[in-house]
Order: C-alpha cells, then sequence, then structure tokens
C-alpha cells in the first residue's frame, strides 16, 4: 500500500467508526419501543425530516450511476432531478395525508397502512412481500456503490468485496441500535461532506481539465451534441416519451416508497412535511455537479472502461490523497445513509405485519393487536423486525458478492415494481370503494406485465417506460373488478362490526391533513 492509499484507507477508517459512534449515540435516552425505531415516535421536525429524506435522494448512485449516465448517454439522465421534483410536489399532499391517517391509528409502514385500510392482514402481507422483493435489490444497488466508492478512493487497496461487507457491518450496527433516528444523525455528517464536495467538483473539474465551465459547454454543444439531445447516445430508446414517462412514474411512486413513507411518519405535524417537500426541490441541484463531472470524463478518459467509475477517476487522478478520501467519504455514506433505511423498512414490513401478528384490524386477527409502547408484545415485534433487518442485509451483500448487476438497472426495476403498490397504499386512502379483491386483482396484474416486459427486453416499450404501462395495465384491471364484482364498501363493513376502523377514518384522516 503506497503513502495515498494509506492516507486515504485511514481517514476511511476513522469516518466509519465516527459514522456507527454517531448513530448510536443518537438512541441515548430515547424510548426503545417499536415507534421509536421505526419512526423516531414520530418526533422529527423539518430539519431532521430534511437531513432524512435528502439522505434518501442522495444515494450511491448519484455519484456513480448519475455521472456514468451522463457519461454513457447524456441527456436522459436528466430524468432524475425532473422526477424527484415533481415527485416533492406529489409528496406535498401525499406526506401529510399518509401521516395524518397512520398517526391516528398508530401505523408505521405501508402494509400496516394496506391492511388496516382493507381490514385484511393477507393484503397487508402481500404488500409487505411484493414491497421487499423490490427494495431488497436497492439495498444491493448501495452495498455495490460503497464498494467502488471505497475501491475507487483507496487506490485499489480496498477490495470491492471488502468495501462491500463493511458498509452492511456499519449499516447494521447503527441501524441495529438507534433505528431511523440514527440515519437521521448520520444524514447530518453525510449532508455537510456531500454539499462540500460537490460544490467543490463543479468548480474544479471543469477548471482543471477544460479551463472553465464556459469552455466545457463549448466543447459539449461542437464535440458531443449528441449527448445534449435525446434519446442522446446509444441510450437503447430513451427518448423524450420515454422521459415524460419515466418521470410521471417515479414522481409517483416515490411517494410510497417504503423508505419514503417511513420519513413522513416520523415528522411531528404534517406542516413539517409540507414546508419538507418545499425545500427537497433545491437539494436536487447537487445532482447536475455529477452530471458535469461525467460528462468532462468524456473529454478526459473517453476509452473509460466502466462509466460509473467516471466521477472518481477524475478524482483521484487530478487531487491529492486527503481530498480523496474526503470525497470518498461522502460518497460512502451516501451509500450507508439509504442502505439503513431500507434494511429498516424492510425490517418493519414483515416483524408487525408478516411475523407479529398484523395490527389488529382485520377481525381474524384481532387478538393481536400490537400492545403499547415498551411493553412484551411490542418489543418481541421490534426484535423480529431487527431480525429481518439483518436478514434482507445479508441477502443483499449476498447479490452483491456472487451475483452484481449494473447500477442503474437494479433500481429502474425496484421502481417499476414499487410503482404496482401505489392503488393499493395511495389510492385506497381517498377512494373507499376500492376493494381488496381489487386491489390485489390490479396489482398482481401491474406485476405480471412489468415482468413480462423486462424478461421480454421490452422495456421500454416503443420509448415508453414498461412501468408506467404495467401500472396502466393494473389500474383498468382495478376498475374492472370494481365495477364487475362491487364489495359492501368498508364503510358498510364497519357499520356490521363497529369494533373494526371503518373507511370513514381514512377519509376523515385525509381531510384532516389539508
Amino acid at each position: 500500500m503506497n503513502g495515498s492509499a494509506a492516507v486515504a484507507t485511514t481517514i476511511f477508517g476513522i469516518a466509519m467508526v465516527a459514522t456507527i459512534g454517531i448513530g448510536v449515540w443518537s438512541a441515548r435516552g430515547r424510548s426503545k419501543g417499536l415507534a421509536e425505531w421505526s419512526v423516531s415516535s414520530r418526533g422529527l421536525g423539518v430539519l431532521f425530516i430534511w437531513l432524512l429524506m435528502a439522505g434518501e435522494t442522495y444515494t450511491s448512485f448519484s455519484f456513480l450511476g448519475t455521472a456514468g449516465w451522463s457519461y454513457s448517454f447524456g441527456a436522459p439522465i436528466l430524468y432524475l432531478v425532473a422526477y424527484l421534483t415533481v415527485g416533492f410536489a406529489v409528496a406535498y399532499v401525499v406526506g401529510p395525508a399518509l401521516w395524518t391517517y397512520a398517526s391516528r391509528h398508530g401505523l408505521i409502514s405501508i402494509a400496516d397502512i394496506a391492511e388496516f385500510r382493507f381490514r385484511s392482514r393477507p393484503v397487508g402481507i402481500l404488500v409487505a412481500v411484493v414491497a421487499t422483493v423490490f427494495i431488497v435489490p436497492y439495498i444491493q444497488v448501495q452495498i455495490q456503490g460503497m464498494g467502488v466508492v471505497v475501491n475507487a478512493m483507496t487506490y485499489g487497496s480496498v477490495d470491492l468485496k471488502v468495501a462491500a461487507v463493511i458498509s452492511f457491518v456499519v449499516a447494521e450496527v447503527f441501524i441495529l441500535v438507534s433505528g431511523l433516528r440514527g440515519s437521521a444523525w448520520v444524514s447530518a455528517l453525510k449532508d455537510m461532506l456531500v454539499i462540500t464536495a460537490v460544490v467543490f467538483l463543479a468548480v474544479y473539474i471543469p477548471m482543471h481539465y477544460l479551463g472553465g465551465f464556459s469552455d466545457f459547454m463549448q466543447r459539449m454543444v461542437t464535440e458531443k451534441p449528441e449527448w445534449l439531445t435525446f434519446p442522446g447516445h446509444e441510450s437503447g430508446g430513451r427518448n423524450a416519451m420515454w422521459f415524460l414517462s419515466t418521470v410521471v412514474l417515479n414522481a409517483v411512486t416515490i411517494t410510497i416508497f417504503p423508505t419514503t413513507v417511513a420519513g413522513y411518519l416520523s415528522a411531528k405535524s404534517p406542516n413539517a412535511l409540507r414546508r419538507n417537500a418545499l425545500l427537497l426541490p433545491w437539494y436536487q441541484l447537487l445532482l447536475f455537479v455529477p452530471m458535469v463531472v461525467g460528462a468532462t470524463a468524456l473529454f478526459v478518459m473517453p476509452t473509460l472502461g466502466n462509466p460509473d467509475l467516471a466521477l472518481f477517476s477524475l478524482v483521484t487522478d487530478s487531487l491529492p490523497s486527503p481530498v480523496v478520501a474526503l470525497i470518498g467519504v461522502a460518497g460512502a455514506l451516501s451509500a450507508i445513509v439509504p442502505m439503513s433505511v431500507f434494511m429498516l423498512s424492510i425490517g418493519t414490513l414483515w416483524g408487525r405485519t408478516v411475523l407479529g401478528g398484523g395490527n389488529g384490524a382485520d377481525p381474524r386477527a384481532r387478538r393481536r393487536a400490537p400492545g403499547k409502547s415498551g411493553d412484551a408484545n411490542d418489543m418481541r415485534t421490534k426484535r423480529l423486525s431487527q431480525l429481518v433487518c439483518v436478514i434482507a442485509g445479508l441477502i443483499a451483500l449476498a447479490g452483491s458478492l456472487f451475483y452484481p448487476n449494473t447500477l442503474v438497472e437494479l433500481s429502474v426495476l425496484s421502481y417499476e415494481g414499487l410503482a404496482q403498490l401505489v392503488p393499493v397504499v395511495l389510492l385506497a386512502l381517498f377512494w373507499w370503494r376500492l376493494t381488496a379483491r381489487a386491489a390485489v386483482a390490479g396489482m398482481v396484474t401491474g406485476l405480471v406485465v412489468m415482468t413480462a416486459l423486462w424478461a421480454t427486453d421490452n422495456d421500454p416499450y416503443h420509448g415508453v417506460n414498461g412501468g408506467i404501462i404495467a401500472l396502466a395495465a393494473n389500474l383498468v384491471v382495478l376498475l374492472g373488478v370494481v365495477w364487475l364484482a362491487p364489495g359492501p364498501g368498508p364503510a358498510a363493513a364497519a357499520a356490521a362490526d363497529p369494533a373494526v376502523p371503518g373507511e370513514s377514518s381514512a377519509q376523515a384522516s385525509v381531510k384532516e391533513s389539508r
């Protein structure tokens, strides 16, 4: 190990120890119950909600995949900024509605919400399973991203697989001890480093290699015009139609993403979420920096073997090792923070809904209603959630070590799959006539269509994102089932069984959030 590698590795090691320390420290003096671990007892203010949810949007993909797509394709990567910004506009309405409904009934996950809304534990279990299937690949994206970042920042001294294991251990330790609150505190460190790093890179990289930003843009226009318009450079059909359909699909889907909902439910009030929705789009301006760096690499390293290394190849080529290490730590934490929340979300989905007997809304499981925070039943559910959190992380780690895939394709597939949960989790709160059988039939149809398009290499299909085609099929089948086989409606069911919460509570919660 040479001197530069030794310096970078030392700084990385110190940062990982500090990360664990911050995460564990944040749990001091807090309740030990499930609500504190999973949603921070619904007590986070605007600042920590902003830090937490910003941490979920600026991930390892932001450092690697964003620069990689900019290097490989060009304009199509703009979908990332577009859908996140539009998604926060949607979240301005959706977040407070979900928070109010969940807070009123003590719900902690999208599976919990679905079970309560339809008074059916099987529906909640199905939502938990589907969400898990599509979140685990996203955890794998972060683990692989962490491996690439650490390998690059240490000049190849730390092996990709070793770095992947380190990321898993660090994330698991603080998330098991301090839960979502630990992720929010670690996000504070991450965001300070990220903002400092990208602002520096935005100025330094174009200036160092191309004489400045104006010269960079001039060369892009004259030498690489294909990268500046749709469908970009050899992007595989990612034209303007793909851009629009992907933005619409992802903007809606991100509002019910299990990790996003965890952020919603950890807030002190609906107003904290509204303020957060107004502030978060500004954070997405930082995403333009990796895009510029990736495009700069076109002129500096035109034959780069792995496009995902575009940013760190320039960083390691032009900067001293201490600076490389700090930028690398920012990239590493951008993997660890979302990874920890993904694992926590899976644990929460399974701990109560699948393994813990449900939330008691299903008449067939009423005796298994969750206990009060901190009691024996609550602690048992929390331990089950933590166990699943570890298992999910191990599965993702195994996938990253033995079945690696490209960063972007895994995350795109995750969004397309989770989009099929939008009617069950979100539409159901606004439309009381939606029945469990209709919601499940639509979901299954959407998943089948999405999988078929992906398996036959027809995604995008004639330029349209396969996920939105699948969601359209989902809604068509859902509406057909509601029309052909209408149920008694949740309000009627509640009238027949007053012990079961009625749908009027959902409508009232949505109105109350306004």
